[in-house]
């Protein structure tokens, strides 16, 4: 097995020499507007999975995972080249959903926004369905001042008070 720190770090330069790769040597025109995400590698190094975004309609993004799939093999010639690595890894590109995610995520939270500011609007001029005190207490302990039957001297200002 192979160091989980040293996978991560070649998983890091693998993304850096992909991204790098697109952004000046691959003029492919049909290449979008492509962002490279993430990169994972197999524990023994020897498969390397990079995830990419692209911007644009659902055509631009077949046409740039053509041109990926296309130009893979300059790619993987090249991370093999500045990686040094004994075997150098298989690439697999996948088109990340990060961004269909997120504006999922975001519908759903306006939706249950709209939902919460409708209950409030509902539950602004409502009452209680029961009685507005519910822990009253029986008829017979309660005295003039509406207090029960305890502190009834103490709300009523007399006892424990004097007034000098």
């Amino acid at each position: 097995m192979v160091d989980a720190a040293r996978a991560r770090k070649l998983a890091d330069r693998i993304q850096q020499i992909v991204a790098e790769m697109l952004e000046r040597r691959i003029k492919d025109p049909r290449l979008g507007f492509v962002t490279v995400t993430d990169t994972r590698i197999t524990n023994d190094l020897r498969d390397a999975t990079v995830y990419y975004t692209v911007y644009g309609s659902e055509g631009e993004r077949a046409e740039t995972a053509a041109a990926l799939e296309s130009a893979k093999g300059i790619i993987r010639s090249e991370v093999g080249r500045q990686t040094g690595v004994r075997h150098t890894p298989s690439l697999t590109f996948v088109a990340d959903s990060l961004m269909e995610d997120a504006a999922h995520i975001n519908e759903l939270l306006a939706k249950a926004r709209a939902r919460d500011a409708e209950v409030a609007k509902a539950a602004r001029g409502a009452s209680h369905a029961g009685e507005a005190d519910p822990y009253r207490a029986p008829a017979g302990d309660t005295d003039e001042t509406g207090g029960t039957g305890e502190n009834a001297e103490d709300e009523g200002g007399e006892a424990g008070h004097s007034s000098s």
